[in-house]
């Protein structure tokens, strides 16, 4: 079977044997920005808590991290590639649960956003509190589930988006580790 084949397969699998009532509520709310609002207000709280005035250069990072995920996802790759989304597509039968966006398919900037800031959280803050690491890696994939879920995505373009992000997350967090890791550790720590 190549590839594409088994990407369909799968997305149907997912779309369409998945169906359930609880899933049909659930992950159309978890890739809505507006959901998150709440553990993004507690992240930025706990860094400012802990970090005090130098927690400005960690946001920074943050939305750095994600900011570079979504402008190669969206704006490099999606452009390049001029994947088509599966629920727009004539030849395959969609359980549509969202409207179905005219943007491009591969890679989902949803995967790629939050799997960049996971891998971020956790190569940052994961170091000190290593309980969170499995929750934040949880997260991503429990939003990049949703995309193929809910129909706008293939599940190789969320496991591209996923991988671009994870790569992302890690250059970012390797380079906020090299230049200002040490004085937050220090205030965590102190």
């Amino acid at each position: 079977m190549d590839i594409i084949k088994w990407d369909i397969s799968l997305f149907e699998f997912i779309n369409h044997d998945l169906s359930n009532g609880f899933f049909d509520m659930l992950l159309p709310w978890l890739r809505e920005p507006l959901f998150w609002v709440p553990f993004y207000i507690f992240l930025i709280s706990f860094v400012f808590f802990n970090f005090g005035k130098k927690a400005y250069w960690f946001v920074i990072f943050v939305i750095l991290t994600a900011a570079s995920a979504d402008l190669i996802s969206s704006r490099a790759i999606k452009k390049t590639i001029k994947r088509i989304r599966p629920c727009n597509t004539e030849m395959l039968q969609i359980v549509e649960r969202v409207h179905c966006g005219a943007g491009y398919s591969f890679t989902s900037s949803h995967a790629a956003n939050h799997f960049a800031v996971a891998t971020f959280l956790i190569m940052t803050i994961g170091q000190i509190l290593p309980k969170i690491k499995k929750w934040l890696w949880l997260w991503a994939a429990s939003i990049a589930l949703a995309q193929v879920y809910v129909g706008v995505h293939f599940p190789l373009d969320v496991l591209a988006g996923g991988i671009l992000g994870v790569v992302l997350g890690r250059l970012w967090s390797m380079l906020f580790l090299k230049y200002y890791g040490h004085v937050l550790y220090k205030e965590m720590l102190a």
